[in-house]
């Protein structure tokens, strides 16, 4: 019988919360049934296995990014809606880095046809309606957009920007500056 109290979406919130806190890494079920103060087999009536909870965690970080992307690309098109969504993660990953690496996991196909992944991607997609690209270009341009939003987010979270001038977000700025100029001045594919 379920303890009183604990439901999955009780658990999925309480290990969204530990992989902030310990690192996604550090979230497994015996973990988290510590926190609650009960044994582990109380928590596999609602998920699986460390790994079931591990997925939820990572769908609801999708969910939640894409949440936070839609509101803030409402009524935004061009640089706007390239820097809104570029702060998006970035401020994302520094609200919460265990969730943020729990949205990077790699899902099966079917779970990630299913997640707010696709939603993620449709609002990249979204941002580049204000510059003049065609497919499969555009496809391009989304996976430039994740590599460097990914890319920097992930180097900043790990202190790779900490010791050295100019400021990080100086620099932050100045590649969205970049993406903008380079997304208007697409090269025209080879041949």
């Amino acid at each position: 019988m379920a303890r009183v109290g604990l439901s999955t979406e009780r658990l999925v919130a309480a290990g969204a919360e530990l992989a902030d806190e310990v690192g996604f890494d550090g979230v497994t079920v015996s973990v988290l049934a510590r926190r609650f103060g009960v044994r582990a087999a109380s928590l596999y009536s609602h998920v699986r296995n460390s790994e079931d909870l591990r997925t939820r965690i990572a769908l609801r970080a999708l969910e939640e990014l894409a949440d936070r992307g839609a509101s803030a690309l409402a009524g935004r098109a061009g640089k706007d809606a390239l820097a809104a969504l570029a702060n998006v993660y970035r401020d994302y990953a520094r609200e919460h880095p265990g969730r943020y690496a729990a949205a990077q996991l790699r899902l099966d196909p079917a779970t990630a046809a299913a997640s707010a992944g696709p939603r993620n991607a449709e609002l990249a997609r979204a941002v580049l309606r204000g510059y003049e690209l065609a497919e499969p270009d555009r496809t391009h341009a989304v996976r430039l957009l994740g590599s460097v939003f990914h890319g920097y987010v992930s180097l900043e979270l790990g202190g790779g920007f900490s010791h050295s001038a100019p400021d990080s977000e100086e620099t932050w700025t100045r590649i969205v500056d970049a993406l903008d100029a380079l997304l208007r001045a697409w090269p025209p594919a080879p041949g």
